[in-house]
């Protein structure tokens, strides 16, 4: 499904209007779900998130090739669809800033693990005055991580 069942441009607007408010309501919630470090905890929005925003997307294309796309519906369904609109923007706004973070702080674990396992790789043999620098590279690691970030 890649449209929205509709009729007429009235129930076309209206259906519009619930997916917009919907989609924003999917995008609120996994950028709340990413500000506590909690991203694992959005994959079962996915699913409904792809298919509404694809719903959304033929939409607004399809209105922008056929202005007559809403014709009929009533001027307080058009407002109403604007201002939606309008907060689903903001929303998407504030969730690619919510993505950004999350994926700095991604890169960073990963840096600082990175990091460690070439520090012990370089790391010499032995302890004090008469240590041996290691001339093999050792034969394993440990590597604890924290699913929860």
């Amino acid at each position: 499904m890649t449209e929205l069942a509709a009729r007429n441009g009235a129930e076309r607007a209206q259906a519009l209007l619930k997916l917009t408010q919907r989609l924003t309501d999917l995008i609120r919630q996994e950028t709340s779900l990413f500000k506590e470090r909690r991203p694992q905890d959005a994959l079962p929005l996915q699913d409904e998130k792809s298919k509404l925003a694809n719903i959304y997307r033929t939409e607004v294309s399809r209105a922008r090739q056929e202005p007559t796309r809403f014709a009929g519906a009533p001027s307080t369904v058009k407002s109403a669809l604007r201002q939606s609109t309008e907060v689903f923007h903001k929303a998407l706004a504030e969730n690619g800033h919510a993505v950004a973070a999350m994926k700095q702080l991604t890169e960073g674990v990963v840096k600082a693990i990175a990091d460690e396992a070439a520090r012990q790789k370089s790391a010499g043999g032995g302890y004090g005055p008469g240590a041996t620098h290691q001339t093999h590279a050792p034969s394993g690691m440990n590597l604890a991580i924290n699913q929860t970030i």
